[in-house]
């Protein structure tokens, strides 16, 4: 039997690429988002991955760049269907939101077929996701610095949470944040509709990190062996959760130094950072309301008053 999105089509055993038509251009001309099929030699499930839906965050990308090659389809039981571009209009500037219509692409989910941009954009992958027995949706953490962690965002009180903390779980970060997410995203949508789905952040980079990369590839090899799209065991380790999450401005304009490093356990009362003027003069220091993770953190040094500095992951266990 054949698998089709957009124009790619394979019949069992192969794989094909294609464009995925969601309108047109300033100029007329047609945009399409880059497809992929891979239609397994055997009958199983059906796995659906897209990356950049946030114009800037391309480490997602990068895993389904390094990822592909690795795929027989003659080995594969089930069938894999790639988006590997969603944010067309933000990935050709660089841009986090969808410059046509100035949207978050991961805040339009379900989408709408006769919308805005990004909506009919969101629904006409919403309708490849929606064939899928799995979702991935790959992200990062824009251009911060953050730990590579798995997102649960449908809330512990869905239907489907377990489905989806097993998912993450499988995808093997060693972190997860178990929080229910913003209305639009697709790692809400989904799981609506019966689909178990995480939303994974690998890192935060500007351009593409190898080492996140290397540990996305690495959590898909994880995802397709346990749900037997491939043949191999899988062990699932222990992954640390947070289901809370503290974010940090600065009480200062100035120049940021860290006082702890990603991953780093802190307890209420460390410090978090310190802010000094040019010439080095302390001007604020800033400590943790609660015990956690130091999750993620600012690029850039130079902050103004109010601006977001850093995160820590809260109410943190293991499962």
């Amino acid at each position: 039997m054949m698998t089709t999105l957009g124009s790619a089509s394979a019949p069992p055993g192969e794989f094909d690429t294609g464009r995925l038509e969601v309108g047109e251009a300033r100029d007329g001309s047609t945009v399409g988002l880059p497809v992929a099929v891979l239609n397994g030699a055997a009958d199983g499930k059906t796995l659906y991955v897209q990356a950049v839906s946030d114009g800037d965050e391309l480490n997602g990308l990068g895993v389904i760049n390094r990822l592909v090659p690795q795929l027989d389809p003659e080995e594969v039981a089930g069938q894999i269907l790639f988006v590997g571009i969603v944010n067309y209009h933000g990935f050709q500037v660089a841009e986090h939101r969808n410059p046509i219509d100035d949207t978050k692409m991961n805040r339009a989910y379900p989408g709408d077929a006769n919308g805005t941009s990004s909506e009919r954009i969101a629904a006409a992958t919403f309708e490849a996701a929606k064939r899928a027995d799995l979702v991935v949706d790959l992200h990062q953490g824009r251009t911060s610095r953050m730990i590579d962690e798995v997102r649960v965002r449908c809330g512990p009180r869905h239907r489907l949470h377990r489905e989806c903390l097993e998912l993450a779980k499988v995808f093997g970060t060693g972190y997860v944040l178990d929080q229910k997410g913003p209305d639009g995203q697709l790692a809400r949508a989904a799981p609506d509709e019966g689909i178990p789905t995480i939303d994974p952040e690998l890192g935060g980079a500007v351009g593409w990190d190898e080492e996140s990369i290397r540990i996305g590839v690495e959590g898909m090899f994880r995802v397709l062996r346990y749900y037997s799209f491939l043949d191999g065991d899988v062990e699932r380790d222990l992954q640390t959760r947070a289901s809370g999450f503290d974010q940090y401005g600065s009480p200062a304009g100035g120049l940021v130094t860290y006082e702890v490093d990603l991953g780093e356990r802190v307890s209420r009362g460390d410090v978090l950072f310190e802010v000094t003027d040019a010439f080095g003069t302390l001007k604020a220091r800033v400590t943790a309301d609660n015990e956690g993770i130091f999750w993620r953190s600012r690029r850039l040094p130079q902050v103004a008053t109010g601006e977001y500095v850093c995160s820590v992951g809260t109410d943190v266990d293991q499962f």
